[in-house]
């Protein structure tokens, strides 16, 4: 079912509600890194350039519902976006209960947290911000795969609601990736736990015709094939989870290629000592920290084959300079590679800001959560809402 656009309304003149997220990293009341502001420009400049009456819509951080904190406030993100549009855009401080715009025509509002029910999908919150708009668009990606007032809440009751031009962006880019992918299809899944990413590989072990493991999600299948994995971060309760998952990719002739050699050390810190160790020669003592250099060769060689590439999470701990070569190898290749290429996560982001290879990343996904759900095969609830209200607008027609 296609979702109403954005694009798809006359805005001029409208009172245009867009969720944005300006969730941003502060330091000392400045904005350290603007990445999902710059995100989000696009959307607002469409907007605005239609004629639209312009409010934006964000949480920042976990403030106590209910409560103006100055600490959550997003003054420092008002001014952050003024100087990148080069125009003031006024912060309204109390906007819940209604406020005029005057000549305004665009405005931040304060932190949607400050108002008690945002997290709990409130009814009469959802309404209220309702009421505030002709239009409301949703663009927030990375807050998509939460059922709040400002998200799915206010699709439910505002007079119209579609979506913006960077969550199309977004799922766009995902069902290449996970609907219509050139193959060989690889996907790159780090992280410290299988709990974490068990429904990811779930879902990716059944499309990708490889899947490379990295961190501690990488020892847990170590240790479902046996080998020792000494003090390594790892979960022993889901091995037999490791094992269906490999028995699951045998049987579509998918390959999920455990390292040959780890870097190892007895802990984990700057300027430690640390070794390369095959899997198999793993002291009792020494704990995995990244992959060795006959699997980075490994590696690169599935990264030099695919077609299409999903990167999720690093290889190693890479944030230590002795842990890093995985990590750093795989983002070269990768960066390097004439595929078309996804990436996503936190710790994602950070490796390719760190390596500077962000312009070699076909499409760099804003969300964490949101990303990860998608992948999962599972339905975000700002599209569920959607379709819901379409099809309740079908009904009455």
């Amino acid at each position: 079912m296609p979702i109403p656009k954005m694009s798809d309304f006359d805005l001029k003149g409208k009172r245009t509600l867009i969720r944005v997220d300006f969730n941003v990293p502060l330091k000392n009341g400045e904005v350290t890194s603007d990445h999902r502001i710059r995100a989000a420009l696009p959307t607002i400049k469409q907007a605005l350039k239609a004629g639209a009456k312009v409010m934006l819509m964000s949480h920042l951080g976990r403030p106590v519902e209910g409560v103006h904190d100055e600490t959550f406030s997003l003054a420092p993100v008002a001014r952050e976006l003024s100087k990148l549009l080069k125009t003031e855009v006024p912060l309204i401080q109390n906007w819940i209960d209604g406020f005029n715009m005057g000549n305004a025509q665009l405005v931040l509002l304060e932190n949607v947290r400050f108002n008690h029910g945002e997290t709990e999908n409130n009814v009469e919150l959802s309404k209220k911000i309702a009421a505030l708009c002709d239009v409301f668009v949703m663009d927030a990606f990375a807050t998509s795969h939460r059922a709040e007032s400002s998200t799915s809440g206010v699709i439910k009751y505002a007079k119209e609601a579609c979506v913006g031009p960077l969550m199309i962006s977004e799922l766009q880019a995902l069902d290449k990736i996970m609907e219509k992918p050139a193959h060989p299809v690889l996907a790159i899944v780090g992280g410290s736990k299988v709990s974490t990413k068990l429904a990811l590989l779930d879902s990716l072990v059944k499309k990708v015709d490889a899947i490379i493991i990295g961190g501690g999600i990488a020892n847990t299948f170590l240790a479902a094939e046996g080998y020792t994995v000494g003090k390594s971060l790892y979960e022993p309760d889901l091995i037999d989870e490791a094992e269906r998952l490999t028995l699951d990719a045998k049987k579509r002739n998918a390959e999920i290629p455990l390292p040959v050699d780890v870097v190892v050390a007895e802990r984990f810190a700057e300027n430690v000592e640390a070794y390369v160790r095959l899997v198999s020669q793993i002291d009792d003592n020494e704990k995995i920290f990244d992959v060795g250099p006959d699997t980075i060769k490994i590696f690169i060689s599935l990264i030099k084959k695919a077609k299409t590439i999903l990167w999720n999470g690093p290889i190693g701990a890479f944030e230590v300079e002795e842990f890093s070569k995985g990590t750093q190898a795989i983002a070269k290749a990768i960066a390097e590679s004439k595929a078309f290429k996804v990436a996503g996560g936190g710790d994602t982001l950070a490796a390719i800001e760190k390596y500077r290879i962000g312009s070699k990343i076909d499409y760099i996904s804003t969300g964490g959560g949101a990303f990860l759900t998608v992948l999962e095969g599972k339905k975000l609830p700002v599209i569920a809402a959607l379709e819901e209200r379409m099809i309740k607008n079908e009904k009455v027609a």
